[in-house]
């Protein structure tokens, strides 16, 4: 299944590296928790990081109620969203070749305000989890006057297009006899051991899923 390219999601430059299928987009929005978020703000354009999860075709956002982000674009209706991954630095003969791998997926969509507290606490544990798998369950339960502070927005995705970079340096034919190193440097975020906060935790075992997720991520 793709998106149907438009105006709106059709990749101009680099279009070879496009890609509309539904399950690849799904993989890059799955294997992160940042997005990028833009807004128009007192007529200025305005991008800021949000954790974020998926949900079939929705992603979830949140924060306070007064979070001007969030009340901007639910007043639009509409915003668009971006997920990248750094995989490589792409080093090439010269510095004009020089380049990136990395895997991104831009959306586009409308936006509604999840009202209801059941909804908006299961979608508050889908977003914790995205970052940590399992997470929620060990944390004590959210408290009613944390939930009213937290304004939760489904962003539905309408159509979207994703671009790719996964192979080597592309020089010029005439560079390639040149005494130039040239190459990739792969990139990868990785996870360091867990350290404790100050108090109770210094003197607690490190939970079984935070250990797996530091052995799953560390190299």
């Amino acid at each position: 299944m793709e998106y149907q390219q438009s105006k709106l999601n059709r990749v101009k430059r680099g279009a070879n590296r496009a890609s509309y299928d539904v399950e690849k987009i799904n993989a890059i929005l799955d294997a992160g928790f940042l997005c990028y978020v833009g807004y128009i703000y007192d007529g200025k354009p305005i991008t800021i990081p949000m954790a974020y999860a998926r949900r079939e075709n929705k992603i979830y956002i949140h924060g306070s109620i007064g979070n001007r982000m969030l009340q901007a674009i639910l007043k639009s209706g509409e915003t668009s969203i971006t997920v990248m991954h750094l995989d490589g630095l792409v080093l090439a003969r010269s510095g004009f070749h020089h380049s990136v791998n990395y895997r991104s997926a831009t959306l586009f969509g409308n936006l509604t305000k999840v009202e209801n507290d059941i909804e908006k606490t299961e979608i508050l544990k889908l977003i914790v989890n995205q970052m940590v798998p399992k997470q929620w369950n060990s944390l004590r339960p959210i408290n009613e006057k944390e939930l009213d502070r937290t304004l939760v927005v489904a962003f539905k995705i309408e159509t979207a297009s994703a671009k790719i970079r996964d192979v080597g340096v592309n020089d010029e034919p005439e560079d390639y006899n040149t005494d130039v190193w040239a190459g990739v440097i792969p990139i990868k975020q990785i996870a360091k051991f867990p350290i404790a906060d100050e108090g109770k935790p210094k003197k607690m075992e490190i939970p079984k899923h935070i250990l797996e997720y530091y052995e799953e991520n560390k190299s």
